[in-house]
Protein backbone atom coordinates (compact mmCIF):
# COMPACT_ATOMS: atom_id res chain seq x y z
CA UNK A 1 0.00 0.00 0.00
CA UNK A 2 1.51 3.28 -0.57
CA UNK A 3 2.05 5.68 1.62
CA UNK A 4 2.30 8.78 0.67
CA UNK A 5 1.30 10.59 -3.06
CA UNK A 6 2.18 14.10 -4.84
CA UNK A 7 -0.41 15.12 -6.82
CA UNK A 8 0.03 15.90 -9.95
CA UNK A 9 -2.02 18.34 -12.37
CA UNK A 10 -4.05 15.60 -14.00
CA UNK A 11 -5.15 15.25 -10.62
CA UNK A 12 -7.58 17.99 -9.62
CA UNK A 13 -10.70 17.73 -8.99
CA UNK A 14 -12.22 21.04 -10.10
CA UNK A 15 -11.14 23.93 -12.03
CA UNK A 16 -8.66 26.42 -9.95
CA UNK A 17 -9.66 29.77 -9.41
CA UNK A 18 -7.79 32.65 -9.16
CA UNK A 19 -7.21 32.41 -5.65
CA UNK A 20 -5.53 28.68 -6.42
CA UNK A 21 -2.32 29.36 -8.03
CA UNK A 22 -0.05 26.74 -6.13
CA UNK A 23 0.37 23.73 -9.14
CA UNK A 24 -0.77 20.23 -7.77
CA UNK A 25 2.43 18.74 -7.75
CA UNK A 26 3.75 20.85 -5.31
CA UNK A 27 1.15 19.26 -2.34
CA UNK A 28 2.03 15.61 -0.69
CA UNK A 29 0.20 13.64 1.52
CA UNK A 30 2.41 11.17 3.83
CA UNK A 31 2.48 8.91 6.60
CA UNK A 32 3.15 10.95 10.29
CA UNK A 33 6.79 10.10 11.28
CA UNK A 34 8.32 10.65 14.63
CA UNK A 35 10.09 14.33 13.25
CA UNK A 36 6.46 15.50 13.37
CA UNK A 37 5.78 15.17 16.62
CA UNK A 38 6.01 19.06 17.45
CA UNK A 39 3.88 19.97 14.20
CA UNK A 40 1.70 17.87 14.49
CA UNK A 41 0.76 18.79 17.92
CA UNK A 42 0.84 22.33 17.19
CA UNK A 43 -1.81 21.50 14.42
CA UNK A 44 -3.68 19.33 17.26
CA UNK A 45 -4.31 22.03 19.71
CA UNK A 46 -5.02 24.33 16.78
CA UNK A 47 -8.06 21.89 16.02
CA UNK A 48 -9.12 21.42 19.39
CA UNK A 49 -9.18 25.30 20.31
CA UNK A 50 -11.07 25.98 17.09
CA UNK A 51 -14.87 25.50 16.46
CA UNK A 52 -15.02 22.13 14.85
CA UNK A 53 -14.84 20.65 18.32
CA UNK A 54 -17.53 21.03 21.19
CA UNK A 55 -15.76 20.34 24.25
CA UNK A 56 -12.42 20.38 26.19
CA UNK A 57 -9.96 17.65 25.21
CA UNK A 58 -6.78 16.71 28.04
CA UNK A 59 -4.10 17.71 25.97
CA UNK A 60 -2.78 14.32 27.35
CA UNK A 61 -4.48 12.62 24.83
CA UNK A 62 -2.67 14.15 21.35
CA UNK A 63 0.67 12.75 22.99
CA UNK A 64 -1.26 9.14 23.22
CA UNK A 65 -2.67 9.68 19.73
CA UNK A 66 1.08 10.22 18.25
CA UNK A 67 2.59 7.47 19.88
CA UNK A 68 0.00 4.97 19.03
CA UNK A 69 0.23 6.42 15.05
CA UNK A 70 3.50 5.64 15.17
CA UNK A 71 3.05 1.90 16.92
CA UNK A 72 1.90 1.14 13.47
CA UNK A 73 -1.36 0.26 14.90
CA UNK A 74 -4.35 -1.32 12.68
CA UNK A 75 -6.34 1.14 14.26
CA UNK A 76 -5.18 3.98 13.99
CA UNK A 77 -3.51 6.01 10.60
CA UNK A 78 -2.11 9.74 11.23
CA UNK A 79 -1.58 11.52 7.57
CA UNK A 80 0.43 14.64 6.97
CA UNK A 81 -0.44 17.50 4.48
CA UNK A 82 2.00 19.14 2.72
CA UNK A 83 2.60 22.24 0.17
CA UNK A 84 5.39 23.29 -1.33
CA UNK A 85 7.51 21.66 1.76
CA UNK A 86 5.42 23.33 4.38
CA UNK A 87 3.10 20.93 6.77
CA UNK A 88 -0.24 22.55 6.26
CA UNK A 89 -2.11 19.75 7.99
CA UNK A 90 -3.42 16.41 8.99
CA UNK A 91 -5.90 14.23 8.90
CA UNK A 92 -6.30 11.64 11.32
CA UNK A 93 -7.73 8.10 10.22
CA UNK A 94 -9.46 5.23 12.25
CA UNK A 95 -10.88 1.92 10.70
CA UNK A 96 -13.49 -0.32 10.91
CA UNK A 97 -16.12 -2.75 9.71
CA UNK A 98 -19.40 -1.50 8.43
CA UNK A 99 -22.40 -4.23 8.17
CA UNK A 100 -24.48 -1.70 7.17
CA UNK A 101 -21.79 -0.39 4.48
CA UNK A 102 -21.12 -4.54 3.93
CA UNK A 103 -17.35 -3.77 4.44
CA UNK A 104 -14.40 -1.95 5.14
CA UNK A 105 -14.79 1.97 6.19
CA UNK A 106 -12.53 4.49 7.45
CA UNK A 107 -13.55 7.11 10.02
CA UNK A 108 -11.59 10.86 9.35
CA UNK A 109 -11.84 11.56 12.59
CA UNK A 110 -10.08 14.76 11.87
CA UNK A 111 -9.01 17.04 9.27
CA UNK A 112 -7.05 20.33 9.96
CA UNK A 113 -6.12 22.27 7.48
CA UNK A 114 -4.20 25.80 8.09
CA UNK A 115 -6.17 28.80 7.95
CA UNK A 116 -3.75 30.22 5.81
CA UNK A 117 -4.58 26.74 3.08
CA UNK A 118 -7.88 26.83 3.19
CA UNK A 119 -10.21 26.93 -0.43
CA UNK A 120 -6.79 26.27 -2.13
CA UNK A 121 -7.34 22.66 -3.61
CA UNK A 122 -5.33 20.83 0.02
CA UNK A 123 -8.77 19.65 1.05
CA UNK A 124 -9.56 17.89 -2.57
CA UNK A 125 -6.16 16.85 -2.96
CA UNK A 126 -7.00 14.78 0.62
CA UNK A 127 -10.13 13.05 -0.40
CA UNK A 128 -8.42 12.38 -3.70
CA UNK A 129 -5.58 10.33 -1.93
CA UNK A 130 -8.33 8.30 -0.01
CA UNK A 131 -9.95 7.17 -3.14
CA UNK A 132 -6.44 5.82 -4.59
CA UNK A 133 -5.19 4.88 -1.18
CA UNK A 134 -8.24 2.93 -0.23
CA UNK A 135 -9.86 1.12 -3.35
CA UNK A 136 -11.66 -1.41 -1.98
CA UNK A 137 -13.17 0.44 1.44
CA UNK A 138 -16.92 0.30 1.74
CA UNK A 139 -17.46 3.78 3.37
CA UNK A 140 -15.66 6.59 4.27
CA UNK A 141 -17.28 8.35 7.40
CA UNK A 142 -16.62 12.25 8.69
CA UNK A 143 -18.14 14.06 11.13
CA UNK A 144 -18.95 17.82 10.46
CA UNK A 145 -20.05 20.82 12.78
CA UNK A 146 -22.95 22.07 11.67
CA UNK A 147 -21.44 25.57 11.52
CA UNK A 148 -18.48 24.35 8.85
CA UNK A 149 -20.41 25.55 5.56
CA UNK A 150 -17.46 25.52 3.89
CA UNK A 151 -16.65 21.89 4.65
CA UNK A 152 -19.91 20.48 3.86
CA UNK A 153 -20.13 22.25 0.94
CA UNK A 154 -16.61 20.71 -0.02
CA UNK A 155 -17.98 17.42 1.32
CA UNK A 156 -21.41 17.19 -0.60
CA UNK A 157 -19.28 17.98 -3.88
CA UNK A 158 -17.50 14.98 -3.44
CA UNK A 159 -20.50 12.85 -2.97
CA UNK A 160 -20.96 12.79 0.52
CA UNK A 161 -24.50 12.98 2.42
CA UNK A 162 -25.76 13.88 5.77
CA UNK A 163 -26.95 10.95 7.85
CA UNK A 164 -29.88 11.51 10.27
CA UNK A 165 -28.73 9.46 13.04
CA UNK A 166 -27.51 11.44 16.20
CA UNK A 167 -24.38 10.52 17.45
CA UNK A 168 -24.14 9.55 21.19
CA UNK A 169 -21.02 8.87 23.44
CA UNK A 170 -20.10 7.41 26.66
CA UNK A 171 -16.16 8.01 27.75
CA UNK A 172 -14.87 5.99 30.41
Amino acid sequence: MPRSLETSPTQTARPRSAQEKKPAADRRIRDMVPEDKENFLSMVRMFYQSPAVESAVDEQHFETTFHAALSHSPYIRILMLEDRGQLVGYAQLSFTYSNEAGGMAVLIEELYISRACRGRGMGHAFFSFLEKEYPDVKRFRLEVHSDNVRAIRLYRSLGYSTLRYKQMIRDR
